[in-house]
């Protein structure tokens, strides 16, 4: 059942209370009437001077049976008289009231929606705000009431947003220059000494060993500073071609897969997307290298795109070691591997999937995961499209 909001309740609590205040109002004044009318008209009052001429003459005759019948039609004729002044009055009243009752629920919902416009003002700014334009604020006017407090202190939560995020992106901006440059040192120091004719065999085993660490804390740093810019809102967005994208990436993992004697098969189907292409294809090479690096020797890739249910989506399924189900949600966490895999990989730092998620959630989507029965996952990433819906391959 759909919620009402906030300016319908308080139009119905508004028409309530009038509708309820004026009921008793009426019901007040019905009862006035009738007891005003009982004590002030009497018969003798509602009898015209004709019949008191033959009333007296009657009493003069003694005729006892046609005074009785003169009173009780007077009677008959005050109670009548008093029925219809109170069933005019009792209509009146209700027409008037539902009237009145329409206009105040009319006149409510008028008032309820210029009450509330200053909170329609804070959600407006609370839903237009990303990360690109922080700086933006409510700034509120009006009374220092509670709508104006929340306002400011909405104010105030942005402020703090925005140092953060600033020293966010300070932070990455400086850890991308500090961490890359000594690493890239070393690795020009060792690649300078193993190439070197004077260097002894001890050196250059030496060497070999320090380049391969280099070369891992470097995958390691960047696969850090990746996950922490997909975790960021995205700074633009294009209609990017998903197919194109994993064409792309599979070219990238084409050596790998060749290497490790995995054969893949790709069916692309026309999928497109609203975001970050350079995301998108890192995303895609993840899945692929992830399915290349956990498979088995002769194992298979299935890869997959196209638009299912208005969603576009990316398959990745591969042969490899059973995955217990439990495990499922802990290969997207950072640094986090199956406990076949607890000793990890000098070919990767388990940043891999938790980028994936990363760069998923940032454009909108989600990723499902189901272990094959047969060893390996079949994992979908699903992403909103950006045009018409285009029937999956």
């Amino acid at each position: 059942m759909k919620r009402l909001s906030v300016r319908t309740r308080l139009t119905l609590v508004y028409g309530s209370l009038f509708l309820v205040t004026s009921a008793a109002l009426v019901a007040v004044t019905y009862l006035l009437t009738v007891r005003t009318m009982d004590n002030r008209f009497t018969s003798r009052q509602s009898v015209d001077a004709t019949t008191i001429t033959r009333l007296r003459a009657l009493a003069i005759n003694g005729d006892v049976s046609e005074l009785v019948k003169l009173k009780a039609d007077a009677d008959r004729e005050l109670a009548r008289q008093k029925h219809d002044v109170l069933e005019q009055l009792l209509q009146s009243s209700l027409v008037t009231m539902l009237v009145l009752g329409v206009l105040a629920v009319v006149i409510g919902y008028v008032v309820a929606g210029r009450m509330l416009r200053p909170l329609h003002t804070v959600t407006a700014t609370a839903r237009r705000l990303s990360e690109s334009n922080l700086h933006e604020r409510i700034a509120l006017d009006g009374p220092q009431d509670e709508i104006k407090d929340l306002a400011d202190t909405f104010d105030r939560m942005l402020d703090r947003l925005n140092r953060a995020f600033d020293a966010q992106r300070r932070f990455v901006a400086n850890a991308s220059h500090e961490l890359r440059t000594p690493l890239t040192i070393n690795r020009t120091v060792l690649e300078v000494a193993l190439a070197s004719r004077r260097s002894p065999p001890e050196t250059r085993a030496l060497a070999d060993v320090l380049l391969g660490n280099t070369a891992r804390h470097e995958r390691l740093i960047e696969g850090l500073l990746l996950l922490a810019k997909s975790e960021r809102e995205l700074a633009t967005r294009a209609e990017t071609p998903l197919e194109d994208v994993v064409r792309s990436a599979l070219d990238q993992v084409e050596g790998q897969a060749e290497e490790a004697a995995v054969d893949v098969e790709a069916r692309l189907g026309p999928a497109a997307v609203a975001g970050d292409p350079v995301l998108l294809e890192r995303c895609a090479v993840n899945l692929l290298e992830n399915a290349v690096k956990y498979n088995v020797r002769d194992g298979r890739i299935w890869v997959s795109t196209g638009v299912r249910d208005g969603e576009a989506f990316l398959r990745v399924v591969n042969t490899g070691r059973p995955v217990p189900s439990y495990e499922v949600a802990t290969i997207f966490e950072p640094f986090r591997r199956l406990r076949a895999d607890r000793t990890g990989s000098k070919d990767g730092a388990g940043l891999g999937l938790s980028i994936v998620r990363a760069v998923v959630g940032a454009h909108g989507g989600a990723v499902d995961t189901v272990p094959r029965p047969d060893g390996g996952l079949s994992i979908t990433v699903r992403l909103p499209t950006s045009a018409g819906p285009v029937l999956a391959a």
